[in-house]
């Protein structure tokens, strides 16, 4: 290597020395340095690592090349190819071992000089070694040599030569190799391999060859230009990578026609390629004059796929130092720990880091991968920041059924955890909108029942210009106030809000009794001192003051009500619109804004944001005329969808609107549960068809088989085919007959079956019936159980073993052809089954292929096999 950069070789089993190859041969101990001092004479690797010289040779000049011996012992053997193409062995210690010490200085010489360009000992006979040299055209380039041989050739008798003056020791002149490859060409690099002792494999002028010692008459090559830096993966023995210019190819020794991969080319030549030792698949590049490496991942693409397809990898760069980097060497042992080695002899060591990969399960938790190890994230104890999560909450809702509830609409808030408000307010407005759309349906069919799940938006709409005010006496006061007359519109609307029950009767008392009984009482008060009942407003107070769980002050906000009094210059008045703002409940505050409201003027009450939505609107629709109504329910019905409020589904109902509205509450919480349980309860069809509705249940879907909740997508699935008919699927797997290709079950549900047994199949009718185990429209035999040879479509009942009573039972209650285990079910890759109840048994105990001459491992197979639904385990 004189006059060229130097190279660098870690010892293959001293995992603390290395041995840097220029002008000589410089052998190194690598020590740890993270609790002591750098010693002097020390050369620093890397903040934890120093190397310390322990021996110099140069008794070997001219050296182009050096391969380390890779048994045990002795450990400190070196092989060098010189220009002239002899190879020498050679040490870098004091070897006291007398079985090889005669090992040391002996010179293996070709017929005719030229250069030595690689090196390789054989992996598996550790005294085989491989030589590639340049072309003669009267000689082999690829020479084998036995290092231990005791062969004395007749022809040219072996020499005894000193080795340099003052040394007393003799070497031999080793002239015949073991075997001779490669004639009139030209060996640029060499490397055995693993897999069979006598395989070789060569970079030559134009081709990369494989060679077999077995008959080195014949070998198996491929021309290319990419014969440089032949090298094999370790931890996979098909796979070789060599390189020309600043190009890397990939060949599969199985397919050797062509690479699997061309790396993408450099734009500089390449010097050194080499494969990670302790990676699977990670490939190490370097070009001239840069200080970069890079690194290819290959771990995931053992085998090419097909001819035309490519093996996709992952790339990427490190930069062990900022100088420019001669060469480079992977650790034999320390998992992605290389050294590197600059022209001037600086060098490096260095640890490349594994590309992390994180992974989230559906049940949100974290994991991640790095190198050979797999950490998990753990929460901790007092974090309640997964209870918040929403995925999390869909899951434990999911389990509860949350939204199947189509009978008491109302309950579903219930299974949601009664938690949150707006989501009460949302599953109560769906209770009303079913509840009076059924009403309506029954008085007047086709009449209104469609407006009722357009929201109070469009029904007030319905109604401008015919509705009038009027003056309504106080109840407990000798007073009047103006409210508007309610027609059929704004009943609906109240209805809808909560205020009042089905009929044409104007009542609030069963609403009141029934926030009474939660413990509302603010509430309760307010909706009576808005119907204008004072003095039930003030009962209603005393008796939330009386209660266990009451507010004394609501005493006094009682009291403070009695002494109401119209006047508008009144101490009364002044003192409650000064001091209202500083009641806590929003309820008690908007009480005296009304009192203290001019007439018409009731903005006190209608933009107090605290206060439910729905009895926002109730008020509206007492005391709004029509223009400001409209103009009062459009503006909250904006601030509703900007804001994805779901009390506002009572103003927009379910149309294009509410999708608007859910649409905003989805992108602020990511409940897509909601939002299509929603969506399904009574959206029109072109409501239904809009693409965001139908994203968020496909992704409701998806998450429901993420979670493996299988039978929950599948309550979904009929839950939702019953509310919008046209999601319904069609028939997506069917079994066909061998002999006619038509469908047997369709042929059999043609025939109607309820409340009949098999008998009207044929199984003991009379023989010119068509029968369950032959096919429907051909009559040609079904294929038989593999288990009990019986014909496909007997059920099981019928077969040994099986209970005939229990099934009749069963098809009697539940009215089918067949239970699940008279199903069909066979493996798709061998085609051999039978009854489902059959297979079922039989894999609980085998993994093979119950007929007996295939050896089909049906069961392994199968990835989902042994997959238990989530829901069926406790959370």
């Amino acid at each position: 290597m004189s006059g060229t950069k130097p190279d660098i070789l870690w010892a293959p089993h001293q995992v603390d020395r290395f041995v840097v190859c220029d002008s000589e041969l410089s052998l190194y101990h690598v020590e740890s340095t993270v609790n002591s001092e750098l010693k002097a004479g020390s050369l620093r690797l890397s903040e934890d690592s120093a190397a310390t010289l322990l021996s110099i040779n140069s008794d070997t000049p001219y050296m182009k090349c050096v391969a380390w011996y890779l048994n045990y012992d002795p450990e400190c053997l070196l092989a060098v190819g010189q220009a002239n193409g002899r190879v020498v062995l050679t040490s870098l210690g004091q070897d006291h071992n007398s079985k090889f010490k005669d090992l040391i200085g002996k010179e293996f010489v070709p017929k005719h000089a030229r250069q030595c360009n690689t090196l390789a000992w054989n992996p598996l006979d550790s005294n085989w070694l491989a030589a590639g040299l340049d072309k003669h055209r009267a000689d082999f380039s690829v020479l084998i040599w036995d290092i231990c041989s005791k062969y004395t050739p007749d022809i040219v008798p072996m020499e005894k030569v000193r080795l340099s003056a003052g040394e007393n020791e003799t070497t031999l002149l080793v002239t015949k190799p073991l075997y001779e490859l490669g004639q009139n060409d030209a060996c640029l690099s060499l490397c055995w391999l693993p897999r069979d002792q006598k395989l070789l494999l060569a970079g030559m002028h134009r081709n990369l060859a494989i060679f077999d010692l077995r008959n080195t008459s014949q070998k198996m090559f491929v021309n290319t230009k990419a014969v440089q830096g032949v090298t094999v993966d370790p931890y996979f023995h098909d796979r070789v990578a060599s390189f020309y210019e600043g190009q890397v190819a990939i060949w599969d020794l199985r397919k050797f026609e062509k690479p699997v991969l061309t790396l993408t080319e450099q734009p500089k030549p390449l010097t050194k390629v080499a494969w990670c030792p302790t990676r699977t698949g990670l490939l190490a590049t370097l070009t001239r004059d840069s200080n970069i490496i890079r690194l290819y991942d290959m771990q995931h693409t053992p085998t090419p796929i097909g001819d035309e397809t490519e093996p996709t990898i992952i790339e990427r760069s490190v930069q062990p130092c900022d100088n420019y980097i001669a060469s480079f060497a992977w650790h034999p042992t320390s998992q992605n720990r290389m050294i590197v080695v600059t022209p001037n002899r600086t060098m490096s060591d260095f640890t490349v880091f594994e590309r992390i990969s994180l992974a989230w399960s559906p049940i949100t938790s974290l994991m991640w991968a790095c190198g050979r190890h797999l950490y998990e994230c753990a929460e901790e104890e007092n974090d309640n920041s997964l209870e918040k999560d929403i995925a999390t909450k869909m899951r434990l809702r999911a389990l509860s059924r949350y939204g199947l509830d189509t009978e008491q609409v109302w309950r579903n808030h219930i299974l949601a955890g009664n938690e949150d408000p707006q989501l009460k307010s949302l599953w109560y407005t769906l209770h009303f909108m079913k509840q009076y759309t059924e009403d309506m349906d029954q008085k007047s069919p086709g009449n209104k029942g469609s407006l009722v799940y357009a929201g109070i938006k469009s029904i007030v709409k319905s109604s401008l210009g015919v509705v009038e005010s009027s003056r309504h006496n106080w109840s407990g006061l000798d007073k009047q106030s103006d409210t508007q007359n309610l027609n059929e519109e704004r009943i609906l609307a109240l209805q809808l809000c909560g205020w009042i029950k089905k009929g044409t009767d104007v009542d609030v008392g069963p609403f009141l009794n029934s926030l009474v009984q939660e413990g509302e009482w603010e509430r309760a008060a307010a909706v009576a001192l808005f119907n204008l009942d004072i003095r039930r407003a003030i009962q209603i107070l005393n008796e939330g003051a009386s209660s266990e769980k009451g507010d004394l002050n609501l005493n006094v906000v009682a009291m403070a009500l009695s002494g109401y009094t119209d006047e508008k210059n009144s101490l009364w008045r002044e003192m409650c619109s000064t001091l209202r703002l500083q009641l806590n409940n929003p309820y008690l505050c908007v009480m005296f804004a009304f009192l203290t409201s001019e007439t018409g003027s009731y903005d006190g009450v209608l933009y107090e944001n605290k206060v439910a939505v729905r009895d926002r609107v109730a008020f509206a629709c007492k005391f709004l005329s029509d223009s400001q109504l409209n103009r009062y329910i459009e503006k909250l019905t904006n601030e509703m969808k900007e804001a994805g409020n779901l009390e506002g589904i009572l103003l927009t109902g379910l149309t294009k609107d509410g999708v608007d509205l859910m649409e905003s509450y989805v992108d602020r919480t990511g409940d897509v549960q909601t939002a299509s349980y929603c969506m399904l309860q009574g959206s029109p069809l072109d409501v239904l068809k809009d693409e965001r509705v139908q994203y968020w249940i496909e992704n409701y879907r998806n998450l429901l088989d993420a979670w493996r909740f299988w039978h929950k997508r599948a309550e979904f699935d009929i839950h939702r085919s019953k509310l919008d008919p046209s999601s319904k699927p069609l028939a997506q797997v069917f079994v066909s007959c061998n002999f006619c290709g038509k469908s047997i079950s369709y042929s059999c549900s043609t025939v109607p079956h309820q409340g009949r047994g098999f008998s009207q199949y044929g199984v003991s009718g009379s023989p010119t019936k068509s029968k369950v185990t032959s096919c429907p429209g051909c009559r040609k035999p079904l294929p038989r159980c593999a288990l009990c040879l019986i014909n496909m479509g007997t059920p099981v009942s019928s077969c040994p073993g099986g209970s005939k009573s229990d099934e009749k039972v069963d098809l009697s209650k539940d009215k089918k052809l067949a239970q699940f285990n008279n199903w069909f079910t066979w493996c798709h890759n061998c085609r051999h089954g039978g009854h489902a109840g059959h297979m079922l048994s039989w894999f609980r105990d085998h993994a093979e292929c119950p007929v007996s001459a295939c050896t089909c491992k049906c069961m392994q197979l199968d990835t989902t096999g042994n997959l238990v639904p989530a829901e069926t385990v406790q959370p």
